[in-house]
């Protein structure tokens, strides 16, 4: 499934699809890019991000993918030019829910790269996937990552006490969800 022709999944100029082994050197370039916007809520984001940190953890996306426990997608534009990425993780198949997370490359930020990457990984969830929930947890100074839960339209559901750990201390986190119901999909269609 992670080499589908369906992929990358377009929208507004922006893609997603799983990603590639040749994406390693890439992925290193927005990470140390991006480190001052990523390193206070992304502890594996670090000034010395290495390729051969990038090759093992698309080399694990890549076999989650296909186990089909998490799918991790490069965000890229029309020129296949790395913008960030995307995930669906933490999933409960039982509950049929995941955690959707989200992250753009510094020179990427402001244009809604984030909020149309977040649909359409979204609707993945929902179509191909069958999930009845997404869930969006954001420690509540990352106000980027809250603005691209509104601009989805995700329900704020409140503040759960010490719900994450980031540089070992316990934080807060902001919960959204998404269902079928908020991307306008109807709920009994998707689970024929």
């Amino acid at each position: 499934m992670v080499d589908d022709p369906a992929f990358p999944l377009w929208s507004g100029g922006i893609g997603i699809r799983p990603f590639r082994e040749d994406d390693a050197a890439e992925f290193v370039e927005a990470v140390r890019e991006s480190i001052p916007d990523l390193a206070p809520f992304m502890p594996w984001a670090h000034p010395d991000y290495s390729l051969d940190e990038a090759q093992s953890w698309i080399e694990d996306t890549r076999g989650s993918f296909d186990a089909c426990t998490k799918h991790e997608f490069a965000i890229v534009d029309t020129d296949d030019h790395l913008l960030g990425g995307v995930g669906l993780n933490m999933r409960n198949d039982l509950h049929r829910t995941a955690n959707l997370g989200y992250w753009v490359r510094s020179s990427a930020s402001d244009r809604g790269v984030a909020t149309t990457a977040a649909r359409s990984a979204a609707i993945f969830g929902f179509k191909s996937l069958r999930l009845q929930r997404l869930e969006i947890l954001v420690v509540p100074s990352n106000s980027a990552s809250l603005r691209v839960a509104d601009k989805l339209g995700a329900l704020r559901e409140g503040v759960l006490r010490n719900r994450l750990r980031i540089y070992d201390e316990p934080l807060d986190a902001v919960m959204h969800s998404l269902v079928p119901e908020d991307m306008g999909m109807i709920t009994a269609r998707l689970r024929e």
